[in-house]
């Protein structure tokens, strides 16, 4: 059997990216691997590889990256193993920079698997800023808000259960500003490193949802398709 042919998303905070991952995936026939997800799913297992993981979380430290991988790849093992036929990933919040990248193709390459593309959301710093500083989220039930695009009906209160609304810490412009300056130092030589291959497709977030849907549908189709990128399995 072919490798799997899988398709990396790459966009700063607030380029819609889970929105979007959310919309493609199925239409595509890829599965949607957010890495975020997986650590969240981890944490409720007992297994080696999730107390390995909890123990870094209960020091405050980051999970080194070999060990990210190794989650990533159990999650793909679980795929092929649940989905023999499945095209392949979408891959959501990994890699985050070069030698992150450079260790996913070793081993997507000892597994026969490809990367078909790399889609880059590209959004003006300003429009993320406003976008990030203006959530709001219910600190009782976890509903999300936003005071320009998804106001709550009365402002500041919750609609589901009227608890009063807050803005995270990290939410604030200059938090923004700060998480922002770590994306573009980790993520251009990243985008350069995929460019150098021909895999980037940049693709205009500053959009209606709807459109930015139908740009990438209209990118990515034709590279799935097409069996010198992408092999079919």
């Amino acid at each position: 059997m072919a490798g799997r042919c899988h398709v990396i998303l790459i966009g700063p905070q607030g380029s819609g990216k889970g929105t979007q991952a959310a919309r493609i995936a199925a239409p595509l026939g890829l599965v949607h691997v957010a890495t975020g997800d997986l650590f969240r799913q981890l944490m409720t297992r007992d297994d080696d590889l999730a107390r390995e993981v909890r123990s870094y979380y209960d020091r405050g430290e980051l999970v080194p990256d070999d060990v990210t991988l190794r989650v990533l790849l159990s999650r793909l093992d679980e795929l092929e193993r649940a989905m023999p036929n499945y095209r392949g990933a979408l891959l959501d919040g990994y890699p985050r920079n070069r030698s992150q990248a450079e260790a996913l193709d070793r081993v997507l390459q000892d597994r026969g698997d490809t990367i078909a593309a790399v889609v880059h959301l590209a959004v003006p710093r300003a429009v993320l800023i406003e976008r990030l500083s203006g959530r709001l989220i219910c600190p009782q039930c976890g509903a999300t808000y936003h005071r320009v695009f998804a106001p709550p009906r009365v402002e500041g209160l919750c609609d589901q259960c009227g608890a009063a609304l807050v803005q995270r810490t990290d939410d604030t412009p200059e938090a923004i500003a700060r998480r922002l300056d770590t994306y573009e130092q980790q993520t251009a030589p990243l985008l350069e490193y995929y460019r150098q291959r021909g895999l980037v497709l940049d693709i205009d977030g500053n959009q209606p949802i709807d459109e930015v849907t139908q740009a990438i549908l209209s990118a990515l189709e034709p590279v799935l398709g097409d069996p010198a990128r992408c092999r079919s399995s």
